[in-house]
């Protein structure tokens, strides 16, 4: 998905379970299926929004970077409802870097991993 310049991107996190087992989809603003990775050009901001469609009240309540010092996704925030993360990214740092949603449920005290979305930062100069 590419972000045009000084817009805000939005992609929903649908999450059901197959065979017991958490399975994401995400969707872009249309509520067309998209890989949830991103292409940053300009300095945005990235919103995912959470749709639980597990019964097991999921809620953000991190990400992680297996690579959190490359400069490429400068901060994150989560609403305090754990239904949003918010991805702030200058774009100064050209490059590419991995990440999970971490997600809590009130079925047990165990965390939830996503599959890995990707931000890609191509700055224009």
């Amino acid at each position: 998905m590419f972000v045009p310049q000084g817009l805000a991107q939005f992609i929903k996190v649908n999450v059901t379970l197959e065979n017991g087992e958490p399975v994401f989809i995400y969707t872009d603003a249309n509520g067309q299926q998209c890989p949830g990775d991103v292409t940053i050009t300009q300095a945005g901001t990235v919103t995912y929004l959470l749709n639980d469609q597990t019964g097991k009240g999921l809620k953000f309540v991190g990400v992680g970077f297996v690579t959190p010092f490359d400069e490429i996704v400068d901060a994150v925030t989560i609403s305090s409802d754990g239904m949003l993360v918010q991805l702030v990214d200058l774009d100064k740092t050209p490059g590419n870097t991995k990440f999970q949603f971490v997600l809590s449920n009130t079925t047990n005290t165990l965390l939830v991993l996503s599959p890995d979305p990707e931000i890609t930062n191509r700055p224009q100069n």
